[in-house]
């Protein structure tokens, strides 16, 4: 029942509010005439004037909207590869060599000494003594005596006689056959293989590259030479001549009066060699040598067995035997038992007893004892240093240089190109209505400021006058 009421009560109160919600939110909230003071409700005009005047119109307008563009390009890129270089480079090998180095030392010496010790010893006298024992002794007598024994013996009578035996007997005989028989033998059968095998050699690579090399030239100079300045015995008379066979020149005298002026000799011309240096850019060859691999093919022999089947000629003998009837004489003994009586002497032994009294002499010893002062030699040992020069080997290292090649990973810069995406920023034009008020002058300015209804947004929240 009470919830009914409720019901009731909220549609009643719904019914009474809903005639005034639509006007009262056309303005902004404004439509509630209730809060309005009475100037503003008095008629102005039409309605429907009023309210197409003051509803906005729309416009487009454009605008920049930046979006992103994603893109190839090409971008050089540096990677550093190591590659193998070879340099030839000194190493430091430390060679043990070995110095004489003396040095003393004390080696001990031992000497053994003897000293003279003395001591008391008693010394054991034995002596020996005899006294005279008589007693009886039994001593026995033995004689040897004789006596015949007759006997009985069998003495054997051997005889031979003979009788005829008929025996057969198988001969045999003998045949060599053959017969055909297969057998296996192996046969040894070589193969020549070859094998893959890697050699490292050294391949000379011939580079050319300029040198200074220090060279000149003989150039023949000619200079003149002075003669000497002598006496001329005749005068003026004597001159030089030019000798062309020996290219010098020649003084000849001539036959005159003595006389002892000065005379100045004509000089010479003389050619000599003149060593004019220089320095002329050479091509030289020079090789070095560059390891490669290389791969050859080495030959070897393999030998397996192969069964092979032959047949050959086997010998055997056959033997077959013969009977035959053989009549022979065999031999045989009779022995008969002869009984014969003999005699032997046999010997026997008696024995007496005689009792004899018997005189022996009997040894003792006696003991005195005697003391005796005695001298040993009693060993010492004493030790002296002596000092001693020995020589020994010390090391010490010696330093040398080596030259070896030896590979050597240097980096090099190598370049590249790459396609790289990029992303970018590209601007592009949006076109979009916007509201304008038709009574503005300024289009700038009729942008909306109020929240109103899209269909009829007023330019101001002010109820119009």
């Amino acid at each position: 029942m009470k919830r009914k009421m409720w019901i009731a009560l909220v549609t009643a109160l719904m019914s009474w509010t809903g005639a005034d919600s639509a006007d009262a939110g056309l303005f902004c909230g404004a439509g509630g005439y209730n809060s309005c003071p009475p100037s503003c409700c008095a008629p102005t005009g039409e309605y429907c004037q009023a309210r197409v005047s003051h509803c906005p119109s729309y416009r487009t307008v454009q605008e920049t909207v930046w979006e992103t563009e994603e893109y190839c390009c090409p971008e050089t890129v540096n990677e550093t590869v190591m590659e193998q270089v070879p340099v030839t480079c000194s190493r430091t090998v430390y060679d043990t060599c070995y110095r004489d180095e003396c040095y003393t030392v004390c080696r001990p010496c031992y000497q053994t000494c003897y000293r003279d010790e003395c001591f008391t010893v008693r010394k054991p006298c034995y002596q020996t003594c005899y006294r005279t024992v008589c007693c009886k002794v039994r001593k026995p007598c033995y004689k040897t005596c004789y006596k015949d024994v007759c006997y009985t013996v069998c003495r054997p009578c051997y005889q031979t006689c003979y009788r005829d035996v008929c025996c057969t007997i198988k001969k045999p005989c003998y045949q060599t056959c053959y017969r055909e028989v297969c057998c296996t033998e192996y046969r040894t059968e070589y193969k020549t293989c070859y094998q893959d095998v890697c050699y490292t050699t050294c391949r000379p690579v011939t580079e050319t590259k300029c040198v200074d090399v220090q060279c000149g030239e003989w150039k023949t100079v000619t200079e003149y030479v002075p003669g000497p300045v002598c006496s001329d015995p005749c005068g003026n008379q004597s001159q030089w001549g030019w000798d062309p066979n020996s290219c010098t020149c020649t003084y000849t005298p001539s036959c005159c009066a003595p006389a002892d002026p000065v005379v100045h000799c004509p000089g010479r011309t003389v050619c000599r060699q003149v060593w004019c240096p220089k320095v002329v850019q050479q091509q030289v060859t020079c090789t070095r040598y560059v390891q490669e691999v290389k791969h050859c093919k080495v030959p070897y022999t393999t030998c397996h067995r192969v069964p092979v089947c032959v047949t050959k000629r086997v010998p055997y003998t056959t033997c077959t035997w013969t009977c035959q009837t053989v009549t022979k004489r065999v031999p045989y003994t009779t022995c008969t038992m002869v009984r014969e009586c003999q005699t032997k002497r046999v010997p026997y032994t008696t024995c007496t007893w005689t009792e004899e009294c018997v005189t022996k002499q009997v040894p003792y010893t006696t003991c005195t004892y005697t003391c005796e002062v005695q001298t040993r030699k009693v060993p010492y040992v004493t030790c002296t240093m002596v000092k001693q020069t020995c020589t020994r080997k010390v090391p010490y290292c010696v330093a040398r240089q080596v030259c070896e090649t030896k590979m050597v990973c240097q980096p090099r810069c190598v370049s590249r190109t790459v396609m790289v995406r990029k992303t970018r920023c590209v601007p592009r034009v949006v076109c979009r209505q916007v509201p304008c008020d038709p009574a503005c002058a300024d289009p700038a300015a009729c942008a909306p400021s109020c929240g109103a209804p899209a269909q009829c947004a007023a330019p101001s929240c002010s109820v119009p006058q």
